[in-house]
């Protein structure tokens, strides 16, 4: 008798792996300049800084043990003081959630809100791991474009007037990835108030809210309506490896959360957890640190945007890096940017095709650009050979 393999579950259906991720294994090379993945910086990160931390953790052997589901006590509280002043109101820290990362926050709250086909709005183009998350779930998705000020709030409200009911609205409120544009406060507060009217979440995805390089990002849409769940992150203020990331929600949300989290992973690492309160608490070097980020990040996007727009002129459209990582670039005559990616990358150079990030439409004349991990002569460098393969 031939064995039969037990099939996987329904869910996988349609799956793919992220676009995103495929491309960063086949341009890894070394004599490509890698314009292509959302990553932050090694070299800003705080190595001494961290280690010292953690040799801090290692010194007391109770902290080998396992922690609770919803986050070490002291990172919470550290949290809720961060958050309070960020959001203008007290949060209590049991409003404070810490998950592996807020990509895990992502994939509990896709559990915990949303059964089976319910209705789940997106922007346009649309941050890659949150269709993954949200179609894994099996919702319907329903995108709503973007433009300079963020999420259409008029094509939002359009939608909800025809009848759709979502269940949640996801935004990158602020420079957004992959389209790099942030959401004015006006529709910050149109978001809340429809919210609140038609009565469905709304997740602030902010990884990049303390990347900003001009001024500070608007006040969360968080500060506005209960119905706002808000996600963070330390990964791109400090360091991807610690896994350290938080929601701020209901508490009848929070403790949803934390049954599911219970089952999938008990609880995060008590010591990565450490070494992030320890950072995290000390405002004096914190500041300090984040403002070297934000000035070296916001050297590089100057150099890349007044690279692209001086060689490439009136053939692309890009958007203004004030902050966050990326720069997403229309060609204006038809370039299509899913032919011209293997000429970019046999010339030295990848980026990301628009098309990985679409939703409804296509996207094939667009990409994103990472400008983070590169130095400014290294960028100019990369448009130069991009110009060669256009």
């Amino acid at each position: 008798m031939s064995p039969h393999t037990p099939p996987l579950s329904r869910r996988l259906d349609g799956l793919q792996s992220s676009a995103i991720r495929d491309l960063l294994k086949l341009t890894a090379r070394p004599d490509i300049i890698g314009l292509a993945g959302g990553l932050p910086d090694e070299q800003l990160m705080p190595r001494d800084r961290i280690a010292a931390a953690a040799e801090s953790a290692l010194a007391d052997r109770s902290r080998l043990q396992y922690t609770e589901s919803a986050g070490w006590g002291p990172l919470r509280e550290v949290l809720a003081a961060r958050e309070s002043a960020r959001l203008g109101r007290a949060v209590p820290i049991e409003e404070i959630f810490v998950t592996h990362g807020s990509q895990q926050a992502l994939s509990l709250l896709a559990e915990v809100l949303l059964d089976p086909g319910a209705l789940v709005v997106v922007e346009d183009p649309a941050y890659v791991g949150a269709l993954q998350v949200f179609r894994a779930a099996g919702a319907r998705v329903v995108a709503v474009p973007l433009d300079g000020e963020g999420m259409r709030i008029d094509a939002l409200t359009e939608l909800l007037a025809r009848g759709e009911r979502p269940a949640l609205v996801h935004t990158v409120s602020n420079f957004h990835n992959p389209r790099g544009v942030t959401m004015s406060p006006s529709r910050r507060r149109e978001l809340a108030n429809l919210a609140q009217r038609y009565g469905f979440w709304v997740i602030e995805d902010d990884p990049y809210g303390e990347l900003w390089f001009d001024r500070p990002s608007p006040e969360p849409v968080a500060t506005y309506s209960p119905n706002v769940i808000r996600l963070s992150s330390a990964s791109k203020i400090l360091a991807p490896t610690l896994r350290t990331g938080w929601m701020i929600a209901p508490n009848v949300v929070c403790r949803a959360v934390e049954l599911l989290k219970q089952g999938a992973d008990l609880c995060g690492s008590a010591l990565t957890q450490q070494i992030a309160t320890e950072l995290l608490a000390d405002d004096q070097w914190l500041t300090g640190h984040v403002d070297k980020v934000r000035r070296s990040y916001g050297e590089r996007a100057e150099a890349l945007v007044g690279a692209l727009r001086a060689r490439l002129g009136d053939r692309v459209v890009s958007t203004e890096a004030t902050g966050g990582m990326f720069v997403w670039v229309d060609f204006t005559d038809g370039t299509d940017t899913v032919e011209l990616l293997p000429r970019a990358v046999e010339h030295g150079v990848a980026f990301v095709p628009g098309s990985a990030f679409a939703v409804s439409a296509a996207y094939r004349n667009s990409m994103r650009l990472c400008f983070t991990t590169s130095d400014a002569p290294t960028l100019h460098e990369a448009v130069d050979r991009l110009v060669r393969a256009v």
